[in-house]
């Protein structure tokens, strides 16, 4: 199993499993076929499945008497947005050390990050080492100062936070027994890791969103430590050609992804994670990956305020108002 930790409680669990009939029929799905696990229910800092992870980081950093957490991510970082509501929760000061520069939008993630009282710290444009590495520095500095910070990994990804996962795969079975499949987007991993590891590498499907090089092997790595069974790359089931020309990049399929869900169900996802996760259920049906007559459940991860700090797909979504008719 991973390593030992408390859990600091964070969310409202179980959230809500619902059914999307016009949504699967708008895809190529039986009505009865898709379920969506209302993850961005979660109750925290505006939800999403970093939650669940963070009731163990968090946890962990509480027990080993940190007064203070860093964390990294990109300027929208979904994760980012809630460590800083955790730790205001827990108490604890949080530090942010984002990729990139000051000055780009100041919406979205980052307006929530500074209103749960946030610190930042710009690294510019580095690699995702150079990023781990600025976060050292900045933990190495705090306790030069006289704090006590806990440093909590990209994406807040460790075999420890996966566990959040082991518990939502246990909580999707009680919810829904006979589900076939949960479709997932897939980031630093620890999502994914932990359904793997509750469910099987055959019932968890992955659409990757880009923020690794390759992230089989990290998912692999984060769920063994907490599967019953071997836990392989090579088989687990991770599609990847939603990622486009990079990470922030909006593409066309997931452009059409956002409309799809917000105007067959009226869910709202962002272009990054759930957005892409959309894209992907829908080629795999198209390519006959994923059949009608069976239990899908989709899993919205939240992300939704990194819509609003995303031009491109804000553009996009106000683009899709309709004029109403001239009044009489």
């Amino acid at each position: 199993m991973a390593e030992s930790g408390s859990r600091f409680p964070l969310g409202t669990w179980p959230t809500p499993l619902e059914q999307a009939p016009r949504l699967a029929a708008a895809i190529g799905l039986q009505p009865g076929d898709l379920w969506i696990k209302r993850d961005d229910l979660g109750g925290l800092g505006g939800g999403g499945n970093k939650v669940r992870k963070l009731e163990w980081t968090i946890g962990d950093a509480l027990a080993k008497g940190a007064d203070t957490v860093v964390t990294t991510g990109a300027p929208q970082s979904n994760h980012a947005r809630l460590t800083a509501a955790a730790a205001a929760r827990a108490g604890l000061d949080a530090v942010l050390v984002l990729a990139g520069r000051p000055g780009r939008s100041g919406s979205g993630n980052l307006a929530l990050a500074g209103l749960f009282g946030a610190s930042v710290v710009w690294a510019g444009d580095v690699s995702h080492e150079d990023l781990a590495e600025a976060a050292r520095e900045v933990a190495d500095d705090l306790s030069g100062r006289g704090a006590v910070p806990a440093l909590i990994p990209f994406g807040g990804s460790s075999a420890l936070s996966a566990r959040g996962y082991v518990e939502c795969g246990n909580e999707l079975l009680r919810q829904a027994p006979d589900l076939h499949e949960v479709v997932v987007a897939v980031g630093s991993g620890a999502t994914m890791a932990g359904l793997v590891a509750a469910l099987g590498d055959e019932r968890v499907f992955g659409v990757d969103c880009g923020a690794l090089d390759d992230p089989a092997p990290a998912v692999a790595e984060l769920a063994a430590p907490n599967a019953t069974a071997a836990v392989e790359a090579g088989r687990l089931r991770i599609r990847r050609e939603q990622v486009g020309a990079g990470y922030g990049e909006l593409t066309e399929p997931v452009a059409q992804a956002l409309y799809i869900a917000g105007r067959t169900e009226g869910i709202a996802l962002d272009p990054i994670y759930t957005g892409r996760a959309l894209a992907g259920l829908i080629a795999a049906v198209a390519d006959g990956s994923v059949v009608p007559g069976r239990k899908t459940i989709f899993l919205h991860s939240g992300g939704l305020p990194g819509l609003f700090g995303h031009p491109a797909a804000v553009a996009h979504a106000e683009a899709g108002l309709r004029a109403a008719p001239p009044l009489a």
